[in-house]
């Protein structure tokens, strides 16, 4: 079951995209994948909260990635014989293992990722 809501999705993002539900369902998984080993009660207010906006991050990370089905957006590089292109800051959000980094810092402020705050 999804972390956020449509009406979460579009509190932030002004709309919802037709493929919001299964956005909202991938981007829960992601965010189930990243705290696998985490341990917190599922129950307490600020953690549901920081779980809430953790997708809806990622659902917006995924939608600015150009990933309207959230199946891992496009990729950062790609080589060719001798030839080696990598995409740049500018092309796009930026992961931090599955999570976009607005995702990941959302988790990582509740004290959720086992890491303390810090530069991203």
């Amino acid at each position: 079951m999804p972390y956020a809501t449509e009406a979460d999705l579009a509190a932030v993002l002004g709309s919802v995209p037709a493929s919001a539900s299964v956005l909202l369902t991938r981007a829960s998984r992601d965010v189930d994948t990243a705290l696998l080993c985490a341990v917190y009660d599922p129950a307490d207010p600020d953690t549901v909260a920081a779980l809430r906006d953790a997708v809806v991050e990622q659902v917006a990370g995924m939608i600015a990635a150009g990933d309207p089905k959230g199946l891992g957006g496009r990729r950062s590089g790609f080589s060719i014989g001798g030839i080696s292109y990598q995409a740049s800051a500018e092309s796009g959000p930026q992961k931090i293992g599955r999570l976009y980094t607005q995702a990941y810092a959302v988790l990582q402020a509740a004290g959720l990722t086992g890491y303390g705050p810090q530069d991203i």
